[in-house]
């Protein structure tokens, strides 16, 4: 079972909060540090000191760590134009030497896009298909041919499709609790699917729905990985996770029932129902960047029991 770190810096966080979390994450050993894409805070709040850019911020972590992996969870399809994210992602992942992944989602959240004044169109999950197609499509084609995408929404023609990866395959992240197009596209394009914040009978429906899928698209389920993405509120004792509860403006009882809370011992178990039902991979969702000491103790006594 990989252990990764899973931020939220549209919550109020600056870059080096951001680099000091991923040197932490490197230096306990997770397996990476993934971050969300958004502009604007959710929950209320001023969000101070503002947001930082998904792809900036992994850019500048690629050349201040040198193991794990780095990716999103997810990139929102309405931020960039695929073509653009292909050279972004390429980029990032040759800055890394090879340790990038890309989550990419059609993008949820309305009020980031009016504040911004970024679109917010309504046929998300045609163009994020068409982005799938055409990200892939760049990276697959072979250096010194070029790439041709005529669709609903975007056309290229005669594309160089460079930079390319450091990577063979850059590993491509689909997710979601969608019941049919969401599987669909994850069997054809995905090389993880995460489920984010379900409960362990949700999973596995998921999980099964994109296992038919793979199965009737003529791919071996077992082609992809299975991850899920939880908060994380681990504690020694019961008042430890009592108090990072309240700092993270969370209900103790909530949060048990809903994601990774407790003490190391009742977290290792929670993690191991996630695994009966197929989960290979966990995102640790830390709302608390400043909480350096929760991913010591989860690196101490969490991790070690999962090996």
């Amino acid at each position: 079972m990989d252990l990764r770190i899973f931020t939220e810096p549209q919550q109020g966080a600056t870059y080096d909060t951001l680099l000091t979390v991923a040197k932490a994450t490197e230096d306990l050993g997770f397996d990476a540090f993934f971050r969300s894409d958004h502009y604007v805070r959710m929950g209320g709040g001023s969000g101070l000191p503002g947001p930082t850019d998904a792809w900036i911020t992994l850019a500048g972590l690629a050349r201040e760590t040198s193991r794990i992996r780095l990716g999103t969870l997810m990139t929102a399809g309405t931020f960039r134009l695929p073509g653009v994210l292909a050279i972004q992602v390429a980029q990032v992942d040759q800055m890394s030497g090879g340790r990038v992944e890309l989550g990419l989602g059609a993008g949820w959240f309305e009020e980031e896009h009016k504040k911004y004044g970024i679109p917010f169109p309504k046929e998300k999950f045609a163009r994020l298909e068409e982005q799938l197609e055409v990200v892939t499509g760049l990276w697959a084609t072979e250096a010194g041919k070029t790439y041709d995408f005529h669709g609903s929404y975007y056309d290229l023609t005669e594309s160089p499709a460079l930079p390319k990866p450091a990577q063979h395959k850059i590993p491509v992240l689909i997710g979601g609790h969608g019941a049919k197009r969401t599987p669909r596209l994850a069997a054809r394009y995905a090389d993880e699917f995460n489920i984010p914040f379900a409960s362990l009978e949700d999973t596995e429906r998921q999980f099964g729905r994109v296992r038919a899928a793979a199965e009737e698209a003529g791919r071996a389920p077992d082609s992809l990985v299975y991850s899920n993405a939880l908060v994380a509120c681990v504690g020694r004792d019961d008042a430890e996770v009592a108090r990072r509860a309240a700092v993270i403006g969370r209900e103790v009882d909530e949060l048990k029932a809903n994601g990774l809370a407790g003490t190391p011992a009742e977290v290792v178990e929670k993690i191991g129902r996630f695994q009966e039902v197929g989960s290979e991979r966990i995102y640790l969702q830390m709302l608390d960047l400043d909480d350096l000491d929760q991913l010591e103790l989860i690196s101490a006594e969490v991790m070690p029991q999962l090996s």
